[in-house]
């Protein structure tokens, strides 16, 4: 599923009636990266998208939800979900079409050697989540890095700070489902 971040970012921001250059300041980012993203000449990580959306005081699930009035699906192919991925990670949205969601659904795939880059992801919510193939590597501070095997849970947690990186020779994959609070960057 295609999205269009540059224009729905743009679309968001002139909604809160700011500039380019006040995003930017407010979100820790040049002016020259919102310019970018808003005419899709970059595809922005995750956490720099993050950051920009915390400002404009949305989600990530709701900035990728579409609000076209379909009602959603109960079941999803791999086509209808938006890959919120950057690089080589790829990070798809279960149920994109439901709006104001309670929880997000997120199914990561990562080519060997991937993850989710230098910058770890805050959350104050709690996530539970299934390796489904191969072996992810979680750091999770202040604990350490801990190697998660396929079919083996990845605890719960109510707050904490963590990465990813593929800890195996092939493609690996997880399933994570999040609650509602707010994912940040630290």
């Amino acid at each position: 599923m295609q999205i269009d971040i540059g224009s729905r970012l743009k679309h968001s921001r002139l909604n809160t009636g700011l500039s380019q250059r006040a995003l930017a300041k407010k979100a820790g980012v040049t002016n020259g990266l919102i310019s970018q993203i808003e005419q899709n000449r970059i595809s922005p990580s995750i956490a720099s998208l993050k950051k920009i959306l915390d400002v404009l005081s949305l989600s990530l699930a709701d900035f990728f939800t579409a609000d076209d009035g379909r009602v959603p699906d109960f079941f999803y192919e791999r086509k209808q979900l938006p890959n919120l991925g950057s690089g080589d990670v790829a990070i798809f949205l279960v149920g994109a079409g439901i709006r104001h969601r309670a929880m997000s659904i997120l199914h990561e795939v990562y080519p060997p050697g991937a993850d989710t880059g230098p910058q770890m992801l805050s959350h104050a919510g709690e996530e539970g989540g299934v390796v489904t193939k191969g072996k992810i590597e979680i750091t999770d501070l202040p604990r350490a890095s801990n190697v998660v095997p396929s079919r083996a849970r990845i605890g719960a947690t109510t707050s904490g700070t963590s990465a990813a990186r593929n800890a195996s020779r092939s493609c690996s994959q997880r399933t994570l489902l999040i609650d509602r609070r707010s994912l940040r960057t630290t």
